[in-house]
C-alpha cells in the first residue's frame, strides 16, 4: 500500500523512481479506507533529505500511511528554502487539536548542548507531554531518543569525547517480541552522535526494556513497557552516502573527524561505502508500524482510550 503525502513534495519523484508507491493527497481523497495517520516532527537541517529517507521507509509497508510533516518554529532554515517549509509544514498550533496513530521525531544536530540550553527546548517538551495522550505510539530518532528519555523518565547523557560515527554489529536481547520479529541474531545499525545513554541505567529503569544493544555503541532499540515509546539510538533511515556527506563536511570545517567506523571497505575513506543496514531498518519500522501502532490503535482516533493493550491479545 502507498505512503500518502502532500501534492508536488519533492520526496515524490525520488520514491517513485525506487519503486516505492506514493499517493498524492488528491488521489487518496478519492480512496474509502482508514489510513494510519502518522506525523513527523523533523529537526533535521537539511528537512527534504530527511523527508525522504523516513518516506522511503513508510512506504515499505502494506498499510497505507497519512503522512503530516510539522516544524518546530516558523524561523528560515539555511538548508531549506521557506517556500517548502510553508507549502509542506504544519506549525503544532493546527494539529494541537488531533489524534495520531504514530508520531516520528528525527534527531537534531544538537548533541553537544544541553537540552535545557536548546532555543526549542519548552516546545519539545510540550510536543512529547502532547503526544503522551494524542499518539498511540511515538517513535523517537538518535537525538530525540535522548530528549525523550530524559525527559519522560530523568535519564541523563554523558558527552562523548569524540563523535560516534559509524556502522556497528548489535544483539537482539529479546528472543520474542514482535519489535524484532524477522530479525536476525546480530545486525547492523549506523550511529552518528556525540553522547550516550548509559545502558546499565536504562536497564535498571522499571518502566523501560532494552531491545537490542552493541558492544561499541551502547543501547540501539528501548521500549516503554506500555509499549507508547519507542527509542532508537542510531539512524536506521540513513541511506548509503549520509554518513560520508557528513564526514566530508566535518572535513571541510576543519573538525577533525574520526573516520566512521565499518563503513568504508576496508576502513579507508577513499573507498566505496557499504550499506549492510537498509533490510533492519527496514524491517524495524514495518514491525513498529504494524505491531505498536496498527494493532494498538483505535479506528476512531476521536477515541484514544480504546486502544489495545497488548496482554488481552
Amino acid at each position: 500500500m502507498p505512503v500518502r503525502i502532500p501534492d508536488h513534495l519533492p520526496a515524490a519523484g525520488v520514491l517513485e523512481s525506487e519503486n516505492i508507491f506514493v499517493m498524492s493527497e488528491t488521489r487518496a481523497a478519492n480512496q474509502d479506507i482508514r489510513p494510519m495517520k502518522v506525523l513527523m516532527l523533523n529537526l533535521m537541517p537539511n528537512k527534504i533529505e530527511t523527508e525522504t529517507q523516513l518516506l522511503r521507509l513508510l512506504g515499505n509497508t502494506p498499510l497505507q500511511v497519512d503522512v503530516d510533516l510539522l516544524r518546530i518554529h516558523d524561523k528560515e532554515s539555511k538548508h531549506t528554502s521557506i517556500d517548502h517549509m510553508n507549502t509542506f509544514y504544519r506549525d503544532f498550533e493546527d494539529v494541537r487539536h488531533k489524534n495520531y496513530d504514530g508520531l516520528i521525531i528525527t534527531g537534531a544536530p544538537l548533541g553537544q548542548i544541553d537540552f535545557e540550553d536548546v532555543v526549542y527546548w519548552d516546545h519539545i517538551r510540550e510536543i512529547i507531554d502532547w503526544s503522551q495522550e494524542h499518539v498511540t505510539s511515538v517513535l523517537f530518532l538518535c537525538w530525540a531518543a535522548h530528549a525523550g528519555l530524559h525527559h519522560l523518565y530523568g535519564l541523563n547523557r554523558q558527552i562523548l569525547p569524540q563523535k560516534r560515527s559509524g556502522v556497528f554489529v548489535h544483539r537482539r536481547t529479546c528472543q520474542h517480541f514482535p519489535l524484532l520479529r524477522g530479525f536476525d541474531d546480530e545486525f547492523f545499525a549506523p550511529h552518528s552522535r556525540f553522547a550516550e545513554m548509559n545502558l546499565e541505567d536504562i536497564k535498571q529503569h522499571p518502566q523501560l526494556q532494552v531491545l537490542a544493544e552493541s558492544d561499541e555503541a551502547g543501547a540501539y532499540l528501548v521500549l516503554s513497557r506500555n509499549n507508547r515509546n519507542l527509542f532508537v539510538m542510531g539512524h536506521p533511515e540513513y541511506q548509503k552516502s549520509t554518513l560520508n556527506d557528513e564526514y566530508h563536511r566535518d572535513l571541510a570545517q576543519n573538525l577533525n573527524p574520526d573516520v566512521p567506523q565499518n563503513y568504508y571497505r576496508n576502513d579507508n575513506p577513499e573507498a566505496e561505502a557499504i550499506a549492510r543496514w537498509h533490510s533492519h531498518g527496514s524491517l524495524l519500522v514495518s514491525n513498529w508500524l504494524n505491531y505498536y501502532v496498527y494493532q494498538l490503535t483505535p479506528y476512531d482516533l476521536n477515541d484514544m482510550t480504546a486502544m489495545t493493550p497488548w496482554e488481552s491479545r
